[in-house]
């Protein structure tokens, strides 16, 4: 509307067809083209979602009036033909993926339910990724990687929790956390590289990977801190953090999300050993109110230095592609 305020003095002799032409040039009333080019695509992929979880829903709200005969059947069925779908329907390959996707861990966990075979809660989301891996690399659609992340970043998080039989703070479960930190580290890696660009990844798949892994490593380090010998635990999560920021911040693979991401986990982590060396183990010091303003000012000075990082080098990467161009 400014726009058209700010043309139409200069309008004034011109004919409907001219005026109407001159506000298509500034696209006044048009819809922006990645909306138009994605809202189809979003719409899509909302109702292969919702049409996956009301095939769960009305499994599970007829577990009785159906046998368990039937109840496989369906569940089989919805997986077959979400299958068949995205081989005959190219241009429906995003619904039907996640409707398969979801049938095929609705089947998984009532076969699980029904026979229960032992297995642990990661073993069957851990089969549910491994079996929806060939899915996602023929759909190559960013929005099944998203949910195949989902799946897997909730994989790892489940076999650490079992095997460090939900224990956070002790160091032998420095062994468990390390090597599934790694995984997740892994992960993001992989979808953020030209190979994972190939395969169909894209934006929200790699942040939503790099949120996951974020959340996993410093929440795991923050309950350490409540331990008795949480430094080997901090550390390690303080060094993966800092791989993790520094491969976002680098130009071939920058991404401010990434990054603001790291960079305020790392000052989370930083301000709780602060606040374990200042107020732990129960130590009166009778200067308490100084100290917590001594606290706010430190925070602030680190997210003011933390703020000022990232934006410095956007603006780095911006001039090096500006360069380049």
């Amino acid at each position: 509307m400014e726009w058209r305020i700010l043309v139409a003095p200069h309008a004034r002799g011109l004919s409907r067809v001219q005026r109407r032409e001159l506000l298509a040039m500034g696209g006044v009333g048009v819809a922006p083209a990645p909306l138009v080019a994605r809202l189809p695509q979003a719409l899509l992929g909302l109702a292969g979602f919702l049409a996956g979880l009301g095939l769960t829903f009305a499994v599970a709200a007829n577990w009785g009036a159906m046998s368990r005969l039937l109840q496989f059947a369906v569940l089989q069925a919805a997986v077959a033909l979400g299958a068949i779908g995205v081989i005959a329907w190219p241009r429906g390959r995003l619904p039907l993926g996640l409707w398969c996707l979801l049938s095929t861990g609705g089947l998984l966990a009532y076969f699980g339910q029904t026979y229960q075979t032992g297995a642990d809660a990661w073993q069957l989301f851990a089969l549910w990724s491994a079996l929806v891996l060939p899915l996602a690399l023929g759909v190559r659609s960013d929005a099944l990687w998203s949910a195949w992340v989902l799946v897997t970043m909730t994989a790892v998080a489940l076999w650490m929790s079992t095997l460090t039989a939900h224990r956070w703070d002790a160091d032998a479960d420095v062994i468990v956390h390390l090597p599934g930190w790694g995984l997740a580290l892994t992960l993001v890696l992989a979808l953020g590289s030209p190979w994972g660009r190939r395969a169909g990844a894209d934006l929200w798949s790699s942040r939503t990977a790099a949120f996951l892994a974020l959340f996993m490593v410093t929440a795991t380090a923050v309950i350490a801190l409540f331990g008795h010998e949480p430094a080997l635990m901090v550390a390690l999560a303080l060094l993966v953090l800092g791989l993790m920021a520094g491969s976002a911040a680098r130009p071939s693979s920058f991404d401010v999300f990434t990054l603001s991401g790291a960079a305020l986990a790392i000052d989370v982590l930083l301000m709780g050993v602060w606040m374990r060396a200042m107020f732990g183990n129960g130590r009166s010091r009778g200067d308490e109110i100084g100290l917590l303003l001594l606290t706010g000012l430190v925070a602030a000075a680190l997210l003011a230095l933390t703020v000022t990082f990232v934006l410095n080098r956007q603006r780095a990467v911006a001039r090096q592609s500006g360069g380049r161009a």
